[in-house]
């Protein structure tokens, strides 16, 4: 031992080994081999000794055959480097490795990278093993250097389809987001269609119930005629004041019946006021007499009046002074309905460039409409006034005549309509006979012949 100043102490303790062969060959050239007390040497001993040495030789060299293997699974990063540790460490020996040939006996060289002056060195791991191994796990440089690969033709293809698949999709997007519109539109003029068509039948079912009610009038008036007659010619025969009592009251009665009338108009006029104007509810005849509604109490009064005579200077004056006052309101509620009229028509052509394209300003057009709308609302104004009118001079013909004449004045004014009810029905019902075409006599001219004046009359 004393021959290795080189070895260190620490160096010595790393190694077991050897150790252990130094002291089985200490043990087997000194204590272990004892002379027995007869001269010779124990071989039992002896044997155990050299077995114990041969065992450390054994361990020993299996210690340095076996192969070094790569440290797959490092416990620190493989850049990191170990610092170095102070000098007199013990942590520091573990680095070194025991040399192959180590034994009792053998010689012992310097580690490769043992320190000159006694620091250890730092070991620096590397991923991999020297020679390249594979298994590494670490990619190649190669791979991580190469720049975007182009795409081949299937790709291309597929994005060009992709493409196109896009296009078709957002096409049939915007054509169902105009079809959605289209519905809406249609939609909306529906329901518009639908209110009207809800409203006219609402108007319809209010003129068809005014006709019912007004054919039913018609029959009742009728009856209450026929009755107002016999009781006249029964008065005439009898000439009892019982008998012109119960005259005066059938009078009163039809007066009243032509307040019911009224009251039918009235209720009709709040729906549809032009039904009444239009005269859709009389006979075609009696359309062409007709006034607001109905008739005119001036001509009313003045058939009435015929059937009445002869009349007394106070009648005659007292009837003149109702068919005045009578035509006097008539001229103002046509001058009133005149009125409305051209407000109405001033209305609904104010806007001249409304004619040329209705549908250019349609919040215009609709105020327009609704301004005309304001004002035709007066027609069931005017209806009443001209109703109330009629009931007036009805009743201030009794107040006048007397009952027998007043009989003959209502039994007159349904007699007129009657009679105007059969003139529609001879109307419609008259043969039409086409004129036949004259035959132009030879020589003559295809022109009608001349005739004088006085050959016409």
């Amino acid at each position: 031992m004393g021959d290795r100043p080189w070895q260190q102490p620490h160096e010595q303790a790393s190694y077991p080994h050897a150790g252990m062969v130094q002291a089985a060959s200490s043990s087997a050239h000194g204590g272990i081999i004892r002379k027995e007390a007869g001269g010779g040497y124990d071989m039992a001993e002896f044997d155990q000794a050299l077995f114990l040495y041969l065992n450390s030789q054994d361990q020993t060299s299996a210690i340095q055959d076996q192969p070094q293997t790569l440290n797959i699974f490092p416990s620190q990063p493989m850049h990191v480097v170990e610092p170095a540790l102070p000098k007199g460490s013990m942590l520091g020996t573990n680095h070194t490795t025991p040399n192959a040939g180590a034994g009792p006996s053998s010689k012992r060289s310097p580690p490769a990278g043992g320190p000159k002056d006694g620091k250890p060195a730092a070991v620096k791991r590397e991923a991999g093993s020297s020679g390249g191994a594979t298994g590494s796990g670490t990619p190649s440089t190669s791979n991580q250097q190469e720049g975007p690969r182009t795409p081949d033709a299937k790709t291309l293809r597929r994005l060009a389809q992709n493409r196109e698949a896009a296009r078709k999709s957002r096409l049939r997007k915007k054509a169902y987001i105009q079809n959605l519109e289209t519905s809406r539109i249609r939609l909306s003029q529906l329901e518009q269609e639908l209110h009207r068509s809800r409203t006219q039948c609402k108007l319809f079912a209010e003129a068809a119930w005014f006709d019912m009610e007004h054919a039913r009038w018609q029959e009742e008036h009728g009856k209450m005629m026929r009755h107002l007659r016999a009781a006249l010619e029964a008065e005439e025969h009898a000439a009892a004041p019982a008998a012109e009592a119960q005259l005066r009251q059938m009078v009163d009665a039809a007066a009243a019946h032509h307040g019911v009338l009224a009251e039918l108009k009235a209720a009709v006029a709040r729906a549809d006021a032009f039904h009444l104007v239009s005269g859709a509810w009389v006979s075609a005849a009696e359309r062409c007499f007709l006034w607001i509604g109905g008739f005119r109490p001036s001509e009313l009064i003045k058939v009435a009046v015929r059937h009445a005579e002869p009349l007394t200077e106070p009648q005659a004056m007292g009837i003149c002074g109702v068919q005045q006052w009578a035509r006097e309101v008539e001229a103002a509620l046509d001058h009133e309905l005149q009125a409305m009229h051209r407000s109405v028509s001033e209305a609904v052509s104010s806007d001249a460039a409304a004619l040329l394209c209705p549908y250019s300003d349609v919040p215009g057009y609709m105020a327009t409409m609704s301004l005309a709308i304001g004002k035709l609302a007066s027609l069931e104004a005017f209806v009443r006034q001209a109703d109330a009118l009629r009931l007036q001079a009805l009743h201030r013909l009794p107040q006048i005549l007397t009952a027998r004449q007043s009989a003959r004045c209502f039994l007159a004014i349904a007699g007129y309509s009657h009679r105007l009810r059969a003139l529609s029905e001879l109307w419609h019902t008259r043969p039409r006979h086409e004129p036949a075409a004259s035959t132009p006599a030879a020589g003559s001219s295809h022109g009608p012949p001349y005739q004088s004046r006085d050959g016409l009359l």
